[in-house]
């Protein structure tokens, strides 16, 4: 049966040209890939998930990374060649690809569409050179435009991402910086803090003081001055990180965010199926030798509560600016949505300005996604 939320496949693709210092992703430096054994595991996962999740509509489908614009496009279609074999695709199925905007990976774009994509997702991440290569990416402004034009062409629609909160970033900086990027991004931004994460190369060098990042009132000016450009231009948030012109939103992190189900194939892809929790081995080597022996990579695989499920769904859904829908909430849960927050809690935060509250929805403000983590924690106390 089709989850109302959506039915998502991530493919992960665990390699990269180099490790950025910040990122703290499931991804890893390799000097030669065989392309073809990598094809052949990724299939072979894809099929021992189709016997457990058939009969469904697929909505979306993400190859995200690592950088996925290193696998060759015979991989990604051979892919959705076998997803098509194994479910009913959705007429407006969105197929995204992570890229890179190095030149050589811009050139690809082309095959990629080819081989079935029709969203692509960049990491630009600055639109300044010493910014660029503070943030250790192997790519300038010069590659990153041409990068852009060329995906403007190729797709209907594109995205890319940038970081915001960088050392020394000034309000005024970081406006300019907004202004260039909408007369490139087409009808989605990607806008991220930047935090530093434990085991990341950025870790060590921040603890020495190597650098620091902007204090806690410059943090919330920049957020709060992304909000006001983006929405003025047309691209209002409609998560905590992301912008999107109506009908532009990226419907496989709906997806997830919404409570869909969703497919994690892929070295440390996580998964949701039903109230089932699954997470694939991290490390590259181990997760291809599980699959050649045993038809899957699964490291993890736990069951939750229905309860569990639709407390992941609050925290998962007040990140949108729709908030919670109570009557999706309650086809995708099973639960009511007043069954499952903290009653005296929610008064509170409404009376506090962080959350509001009707017959319809529960969302976020603006101030209270500032500090979502609290505001969860009290709704879920």
């Amino acid at each position: 049966m089709d989850n109302p939320a959506g039915f998502g496949i991530y493919i992960h693709w665990p390699f990269c040209l180099s490790k950025c210092p910040y990122c703290d992703f499931n991804s890893h430096e390799a000097a030669a890939i065989d392309h073809q054994s990598w094809r052949n595991a990724l299939l072979t996962e894809l099929d021992w998930y189709a016997a457990l999740a058939h009969g469904r509509t697929v909505t979306s489908v993400f190859f995200g990374g690592g950088t996925p614009s290193l696998m060759e496009p015979a991989t990604v279609a051979a892919l959705l060649e076998r997803i098509a074999q194994h479910w009913t695709i959705a007429p407006a199925v969105e197929i995204t690809l992570e890229a890179n905007p190095s030149t050589v990976e811009a050139q690809r774009f082309l095959d990629f569409k080819a081989a079935g994509i029709n969203r692509l997702s960049m990491g630009v991440q600055a639109l300044d050179n010493q910014i660029l290569s503070f943030l250790g990416r192997r790519h300038d402004v010069a590659e990153s435009l041409t990068a852009i034009e060329l995906a403007r062409k190729t797709f209907d629609r594109y995205s890319f991402d940038l970081i915001y909160a960088r050392p020394g970033q000034t309000v005024h900086s970081w406006r300019q910086e907004l202004d260039r990027a909408l007369e490139l991004c087409g009808d989605h931004l990607s806008v991220y803090q930047l935090t530093i994460e434990d085991g990341t190369a950025f870790a060590p060098r921040y603890n020495r003081g190597e650098f620091a990042l902007p204090d806690e009132s410059v943090q919330i000016d920049l957020f709060t001055v992304t909000q006001e450009v983006l929405d003025h231009a047309g691209l209002p948030a409609y998560e905590i990180s992301n912008h999107a012109r109506p009908g532009q939103e990226c419907h496989h992190n709906l997806t997830y965010w919404m409570g869909g189900d969703y497919l994690g194939i892929g070295p440390g892809a996580h998964g949701r199926l039903w109230n089932a929790a699954t997470r694939q081995h991290r490390a590259p080597d181990v997760w291809l030798e599980r699959v050649a022996r045993q038809g899957h990579g699964t490291q993890e695989r736990v069951d939750l509560s229905v309860r569990e499920r639709a407390e992941e769904m609050v925290m998962t859904g007040l990140r949108l600016t729709r908030g919670l829908h109570r009557g999706l909430f309650k086809m995708v849960s099973g639960m009511e949505l007043n069954a499952v927050i903290d009653g005296k809690g929610l008064a509170e935060l409404v009376e506090g300005g962080f959350i509001t509250a009707d017959q319809t929805a529960i969302k976020a403000t603006e101030t209270g996604r500032l500090m979502l983590n609290a505001v969860t924690a009290k709704l879920l106390a």
